[in-house]
Order: C-alpha cells, then sequence, then structure tokens
C-alpha cells in the first residue's frame, strides 16, 4: 500500500526542502522512492535521514506543487532534520539501505521515532479530491489533456460539495497550475 505523505529533509547546510511523497511502510520500515533529480533524493544520500509528516492539510501538497513550499517547521527529535510544524503525526527515518536503480531508486530507512501532535479528524472527500489532483498536476508532462479534464470535472464533484476555506484554496492552486502549463504548451503564460 503507498501512503501519500509530505516529506522534510535538510541538506548538510540546513537548507529545509519540503515535498509531497507517496511512501510504502511495513515494520518500522518505511521505504522512499524518490525519482531523479530530486533534492529529497540528495538529502537524504547526504544526511542519511528524513521525516515522514501525516499531514491532513492539503494546502501542503499543492503548495509544494505550485511553487509555495514556505510551511512552518520545527526540529526533528531524533535525526538531522525538521518536520512540519501542523502535522498530525511524524516518523523519523534513519536510511538502512539503498536498492539503487538508474530512475527511481528505493532508499530503505528504519522508523527511529513516531511522534502523535493531533487527533485524526476523519475523512473528508474535498481532501482527497485535492491529493488526487495533486497528483495529477505533477503528472502534466506525462498524461493527455482530455484525461486530466475528465479527472478534475469528477473531482470537482467533491470539492463542490465537502471543500472547506484550505480545500477550495489548494484546489485554486492546482487549478492555476493546469491552466499555466497549458497556456505555455501553447505558446503563452498566464502567471
Amino acid at each position: 500500500m503507498i501512503w501519500e505523505t509530505v516529506v522534510t529533509t535538510a541538506a548538510l547546510d540546513g537548507t529545509v526542502h519540503i515535498a509531497p511523497m507517496g511512501i510504502r511502510e511495513r515494520d518500522n520500515i518505511v521505504v522512499l522512492s524518490p525519482f531523479r533529480p530530486s533534492t529529497t533524493l540528495e538529502n537524504v544520500l547526504e544526511t542519511r535521514s528524513a521525516v515522514v509528516n501525516y499531514c491532513d492539510d492539503v494546502r501542503v501538497f499543492a503548495g509544494c506543487l505550485t511553487d509555495r513550499r514556505e510551511w512552518p517547521t520545527v526540529p526533528a527529535d531524533k535525526v538531522a532534520g525538521v518536520r512540519l510544524a501542523q502535522t498530525l503525526a511524524h516518523a523519523e527515518l534513519r536510511l538502512d539501505s539503498i536498492e539503487d536503480d538508474v530512475q527511481r531508486p528505493r532508499l530503505i530507512c528504519k522508523v527511529v521515532h513516531r511522534q502523535t501532535h493531533a487527533p485524526f479528524p476523519g475523512y473528508n472527500r474535498a481532501r482527497a479530491a485535492v491529493l488526487e489532483a495533486a497528483i495529477l498536476v505533477s503528472r502534466l508532462n506525462m498524461l493527455a489533456p482530455e484525461k486530466i479534464d475528465r479527472e478534475i470535472e469528477y473531482l470537482k464533484i467533491a470539492i463542490d460539495k465537502t471543500a472547506g476555506p484550505n480545500e477550495l484554496l489548494a484546489w485554486q492552486w492546482l487549478m492555476e497550475a493546469i491552466e499555466n502549463h497549458r497556456a505555455a504548451q501553447s505558446g503563452g503564460n498566464l502567471a
């Protein structure tokens, strides 16, 4: 199973990087599979650490995909790096081994610390819709425009019925990213 999370890493100089990432987790082992090239990959290889944030604020996911990466962080407890200040829970990781791959290496990490910060408030369809739209935005160069349009049309039903202010803002950022991508493809730019 893949869990959609936000991974925070830091370079050796302390520069923080925040990125949405699907992870696999089992028995206190987390597998990160960042694409090459990737700041997350470089940071984990340098520091041998990362933090997985179990976050329900979909603005973070949408923000990272739309050049809004400035989210409040606090120092991690057991590894070099930070966690999101407003995450529901987090797991601090140490790199154990690498299964190398030209395109997408697998970083096998051990969980060295876990902490819960807030209760899980329950499921919300708009949040799920924003996550799905964020995945579409991350693949704009790979998917046909018609497929994106069909998916967005369906996902918008959940936005219209169940979104709060945070979900509406995240959705707006993602829709702007799609419009800007299409404008750039046709020779113009809306940004």
